[in-house]
């Protein structure tokens, strides 16, 4: 079982830290496995608006996009297929840190010669960001985000990631809703189900 410690916090106000957490889910029985981050850690990623495309002159599968994040424009030079006009994605500028989960590997953002092209910082995949295991593309945010907006706070990246190593008897905290139950009562905390919104039927089809 894993669950977003973000997730939880939405169910029950429970006041504890991530370290108390784990230690409280351990000693009830629910074993936690593993707490590890849900992204990496950078600074200096917004979001950046794709305002035109164009071949780059010097390389077939590369191309050259004028990026905005509300209060400048970027040129950055990017392989990414389904870069397009219009579309927005994760902006790290020059001076963006990336610190990758493996503690060796870190990257800062520069401005950068490519191919004979000015490229003034990198359009982000969500594999960079470190919530995808693989992309083959930039991550395309969804919603309209207003442009400069810190990617971190816009995809609440600040979270960590709990793996329990349930017994089979525990089949009841299989479910967020289950988990939340259990960390109420170790922590004598009400439990209440957020709000759903249901998402109303636009496909036109009846089954």
């Amino acid at each position: 079982m894993i669950f977003s410690e973000q997730w939880v916090r939405e169910w029950v106000d429970h006041g504890q830290d991530s370290a108390v957490l784990q230690e409280q889910l351990t000693m009830a029985g629910l074993e936690v496995g593993s707490v590890s981050p849900v992204a990496n850690q950078f600074e200096g990623i917004v979001v950046g608006e794709i305002l035109s495309v164009s071949d780059h002159p010097h390389a077939d599968k590369l191309r050259v996009c004028q990026v905005s994040d509300g209060n400048d424009q970027f040129q950055v030079v990017c392989g990414a297929p389904n870069a397009r006009e219009g579309m927005k994605a994760p902006l790290a500028r020059v001076g963006a840190v990336i610190r990758f989960l493996d503690p060796e590997k870190t990257v800062e953002i520069e401005r950068t010669d490519i191919r004979g092209v000015e490229s003034c910082g990198m359009l982000c995949s969500g594999e960079e960001l470190g919530i995808e295991e693989s992309s083959d593309g930039l991550f395309e945010l969804q919603g309209d985000p207003a442009n400069g907006q810190n990617i971190r706070e816009l995809l609440q990246l600040d979270d960590n990631r709990f793996e329990l190593d349930l017994t089979p008897n525990r089949g009841d905290c299989l479910s967020i809703a289950g988990l939340a139950r259990e960390i109420g009562v170790l922590n004598q905390a009400p439990v209440s189900e957020p709000p759903v919104e249901p998402v109303p039927d636009t496909s036109g089809k009846s089954f």
